[in-house]
Formats: structure tokens, C-alpha cells, sequence
């Protein structure tokens, strides 16, 4: 019993600092209110208890694991995000949009970021994401099948998951990342059945995905999938491409996928410039909208939270200001639209130039040496490639989908873990993969298996 909690305690499995951030990625599951609104969720409660317990291990143990650099690196947004919320039209709104900022790119990434101590940890949170999503397109397929959707061209057959039509987009986004961090995994140099596993689940996932009729998780997807391909190199790009084709025939032909509607969405990706739906014709009326509040305030913008105050002062009279949803559980609902769905354009409107810059620059600097570890990981034929196609793989999926889409809503928090996985592997885990060194296991865990 002493040998088999030894070995439990050095893998990583009877005790890891890691399970609070898991327990945050479960409590995505749980359902919502159908008629309430798109605010934070129980998970959004958790992160910040996560934050609360990695800041009382540090002092506990005494220690300063962030180096430097990460903290240069997670710290850079705080400077936009001061400006901006000094500058806010209401200092209860900009003290909100600065704690909900905070929370997404600086506090849950750098906690996640001292929590992970090895690759177990790693895997053990992307397979956490892998799994999430599949309970999230369980519910998803079952409310296309049975029609109990979220409504879509006045058919109740949209795919939302448990987060109801009032956050639309947040199971396509916990689907999407699974797929990514399932691909990742795939692609890797671990056991066999640990890489066919994670493929069937890219595969499995592949139909929640297409009947949640998100083209921006399907653009981003698409964008990410090739990337991490490309990435891991021609011989493995080749094969896990085929495959794909292959699925996508048993899914379009053999299973029915391919539905006119389907069809029609996917279409509809290149049309919108010539035919545009009322939801793109609000996109890209809010996209002008949001421009247009930059050139007035250049530098620090409107304020945090400041969008919505000034939208109608700035849109044309073809933003139409609310969109109709209704299904899953929930009634007919006019939501406002409260932000231009585009991240980038919204941190310029309400942060200006010194927060995108800020913000962006956090981004790029994560980008690049978690890029710079992967090629080097490749290269020596170390362990942790499937951590670095993953870690890679999950921030160009975020950077791609913010051309349509922003923070907001119970989903959001799952943007910073996943930006907790990236600055671990660009910041610190990229050496413990070249080397193949774990950390060492906690001496509380030590203490425990002694007795």
C-alpha cells in the first residue's frame, strides 16, 4: 500500500496543486439559469478562490516562483487597464471592467501558471479541456437531434450545451478548445494509446463543433488545426490529415451532417461581403462604431466597460441594437448587444492605443517564445512537444477567434486558464521539457506517503 501511494504521489495523481483549476473547468457543466443573464458563473467564483489558495501557498512555503520575465510578461495589461479605468464614464463600471480584466489575463493565467509543476500537470489539465468539451457536445448533439436547441433561422436545433442561448458561443468554445488540446495531444510523442485516444476524441468532436453553427469557432478552429499540423511536422501533418478527410466524408455523407442549413452557414462565410446576414450587418456596423470611438479618444479610449454608453452615439441606423434568442429551455429574449464581438476593436474603443498595445503586446511576447520553445523542443527531439502543440495551439486559437468574438459571459473564465497553459510553457515548462526533469513532488505529499 506504501509502494502504490509512492508512486501514486511522484506521478502527480494522489495530490496535485492543479485539482482547484480542474474544479473550475467541471463547474462549466453545470447548467444555468435558461432565462437568466450572461454573467459570471459559479466557475468565475472558483478562479478567484484558486487565485486566493495560490497566493497562500506562496506565502506559506515562502517561495517566489514567478521569475522576471513572466511577471513583466502576465503585468503588462495592468498599465491600458489602469488608464482606462481611470478614465471610465462611471467609476462602478470601470472598477467591474478592471476586476473582470484582471481576473482573464493576469490573476487565473499567473495562478495556473504557479500551480502547474511538471507536464503531468500539464496533460492532466488538457485532458481536463478534452473532457469538458465532451460533456459540453453531449448536450449540444442531443439538443440537434432532438430539436431542444438554442433557435436558429426559427428552428430550434442550434447546439449551446448547458450554457443556454444567452451565451451562444460557449459551447462551440469549450468544444473548439477540447479539439485543440486533443490534437495537440495526438500529434505528441507520448504512448501510442495515449495519441490514438486523443485523436478519436479531435474526430469525436469534429460533429458538436459543426452543429453549434459558430463560423468564427470554425475559422479559428480551422486556423489552429493547420497551424499545430504544420508545427509538428510534414510526416505527422500528412497523416492526421488524411484522416481528418476521411472523417469529414463519414460525417457529411454517412451520418447526415451535411444538412442544408449547415450547408447554408458554412456558405455564408464567404458571402459577407456581398449578402450579409442582419448578424453580420450588426458585426460590421459595430465594428465601425468601435473604430470610430478610438479616432476620438486615440490613446486611453472611452473607459473600461464604456461601449455600450457610447455605441448608439457612434453606429449607423442599419444596427439593428438587440438580437432575438430563445430555446434551450429559455423564452423568446431580446439581448442587447453590448460589445462589437471583436476583442481587439473592443480593447481599442474602450483602452485605446497604450491598452491594445499593452494587452497585444502580453500576447505577441507569449506567442513568441512559446513558439520558440516548440521549435526547439522539435528540433532536439525533447519530451513535451504535445505541451507545446497544445500551449501553442490554444493561444492562436484564442488570438484568431478574437477577430469575432470578445470576453463576456459564464465561458470567459476558460480564457484564463487557457492563457495560464500558454505562460507556463513559454515561460517556464519549455526548459523542464528539454531537459525531461519533473518537479519535485510537494513535501506535504512526501510527508503523507512517509506516514
Amino acid at each position: 500500500m506504501s509502494l502504490a501511494l509512492t508512486l501514486l504521489a511522484r506521478r502527480g495523481i494522489l495530490v496535485t496543486p492543479v485539482l482547484p483549476v480542474v474544479a473550475v473547468l467541471i463547474l462549466l457543466a453545470v447548467p444555468l439559469s435558461p432565462n437568466g443573464d450572461a454573467g459570471p458563473g459559479p466557475a468565475d467564483a472558483v478562479s478567484g478562490l484558486v487565485v486566493l489558495y495560490c497566493a497562500i501557498r506562496l506565502v506559506r512555503d515562502g517561495r517566489r516562483d514567478l521569475s522576471r520575465t513572466a511577471a513583466v510578461v502576465l503585468g503588462l495589461p495592468v498599465v491600458g487597464l489602469a488608464l482606462a479605468a481611470a478614465g471610465s464614464y462611471a467609476p462602478g463600471a470601470g472598477a467591474a471592467g478592471l476586476v473582470r480584466y484582471l481576473q482573464i489575463f493576469v490573476l487565473v493565467p499567473a495562478a495556473v501558471l504557479l500551480l502547474i509543476r511538471d507536464r503531468g500537470d500539464f496533460r492532466l489539465l488538457t485532458w481536463s479541456f478534452v473532457g469538458i468539451a465532451f460533456v459540453q457536445g453531449a448536450v449540444g448533439v442531443h439538443q440537434y437531434v432532438t430539436r431542444t436547441g438554442a433557435s436558429y433561422q426559427g428552428e430550434p436545433i442550434r447546439a449551446v450545451g448547458t450554457f443556454g442561448p444567452q451565451d451562444v458561443m460557449g459551447m462551440a468554445t469549450v468544444v473548439a478548445i477540447g479539439l485543440v488540446c486533443a490534437l495537440g495531444l495526438a500529434l505528441g510523442r507520448t504512448s501510442v494509446r495515449q495519441r490514438t485516444v486523443a485523436a478519436l476524441c479531435a474526430l469525436a468532436l469534429l460533429l458538436p463543433l459543426a452543429v453549434s453553427f459558430s463560423r468564427g469557432a470554425w475559422i479559428a478552429t480551422a486556423v489552429t488545426c493547420t497551424a499545430q499540423l504544420a508545427l509538428a511536422g510534414l510526416r505527422r501533418a500528412l497523416k492526421v490529415t488524411a484522416v481528418v478527410v476521411a472523417a469529414g466524408v463519414v460525417l457529411v455523407g454517412g451520418l447526415g451532417v451535411g444538412t442544408a442549413l449547415l450547408q447554408e452557414r458554412i456558405d455564408s462565410i464567404s458571402q459577407v461581403a456581398d449578402s450579409p446576414d442582419q448578424s453580420v450587418v450588426d458585426r460590421y456596423t459595430m465594428w465601425a462604431a468601435a473604430t470610430d470611438m478610438w479616432r476620438e479618444h486615440p490613446l486611453t479610449g472611452v473607459g473600461l466597460k464604456g461601449f455600450p454608453e457610447y455605441r448608439d452615439a457612434y453606429a449607423s441606423p442599419a444596427l439593428s441594437s438587440f438580437s432575438d434568442t430563445e430555446g434551450a429551455g429559455a423564452g423568446y429574449r431580446r439581448q442587447p448587444l453590448l460589445s462589437p464581438h471583436n476583442m481587439y476593436l473592443l480593447v481599442l474603443s474602450e483602452q485605446g492605443l497604450f491598452g491594445l498595445l499593452a494587452l497585444a503586446g502580453s500576447w505577441l511576447a507569449l506567442l513568441v517564445c512559446g513558439l520558440r520553445a516548440l521549435v526547439r523542443t522539435r528540433r532536439q527531439g525533447a519530451h513535451g512537444l504535445d505541451c507545446g502543440l497544445v500551449a501553442c495551439g490554444l493561444l492562436i486559437w484564442k488570438l484568431t477567434d478574437f477577430l469575432y468574438a470578445d470576453i463576456g459571459g459564464p465561458s470567459t473564465v476558460l480564457t484564463g486558464v487557457c492563457f495560464g497553459l500558454v505562460a507556463w510553457w513559454a515561460l517556464a515548462g519549455s526548459g523542464e521539457a528539454e531537459t525531461g526533469t519533473p518537479a519535485p513532488v510537494d513535501a506535504g505529499v512526501e510527508r503523507a506517503v512517509a506516514r
